[in-house]
């Protein structure tokens, strides 16, 4: 598959086995709990100082989504959505993107139909063998392992932008008191 890394302007990613190593942690009375790894909001950060836009669609619903994306300021969230061309399609036209301007971040059989219309599909390591299949990249690490920030920084590296991302990024947090 030929993709051109240079066109990518948003990145949309999977959060269950992406953001998360997919566990769900369930309390007495229904509290869910999920573990997130703090290198990925480090991703989040790159991105925003690279200019690319991102969004999150996960097919299932979980509040500690809905609050890890509020942390970090994500507003394009989509929580609980299955199919997930429908909100594919919602984030192409609110940023007037074309399918070569998306990179996507998934790890399993419900991402699928989104991978296979971006111009970037990025599986994790701990993805399926048919989701993996579909990708022009895959993460060494896993989901919920810092896969999100090393597909960030996969993107920004094979634009030749990294370097300068990290560089300005560095000196906005050396500048704040």
């Amino acid at each position: 598959m030929s993709y051109d890394i240079n066109k990518v302007k948003m990145v949309i990613s999977d959060v269950d086995g992406v953001w998360t190593d997919g566990a769900i942690y369930k309390g007495k009375d229904g509290i869910e709990l999920k573990r997130f790894c703090v290198t990925d909001g480090a991703g989040v950060a790159l991105l925003r100082e690279a200019g690319l836009e991102l969004a999150l669609i996960s097919g299932r619903h979980s509040d500690a989504t809905a609050e890890r994306a509020k942390e970090l300021k994500i507003d394009n969230v989509y929580n609980g959505t299955l199919n997930k061309i429908p909100p594919y399609n919602a984030l192409k036209e609110k940023f007037n993107l074309t399918d070569d301007e998306i990179a996507y971040i998934g790890d399993d059989m419900i991402d699928i139909p989104v991978m296979e219309l971006v111009g970037v599909p990025i599986a994790t390591e701990n993805a399926s063998n048919t989701c993996k299949a579909v990708a022009v990249h895959i993460t060494e690490k896993s989901g919920g392992y810092g896969a999100f920030r090393e597909a960030v920084e996969w993107i920004l590296t094979e634009q030749g932008r990294l370097a300068n991302v990290f560089d300005s990024l560095r000196k906005k947090v050396q500048n704040q008191k």
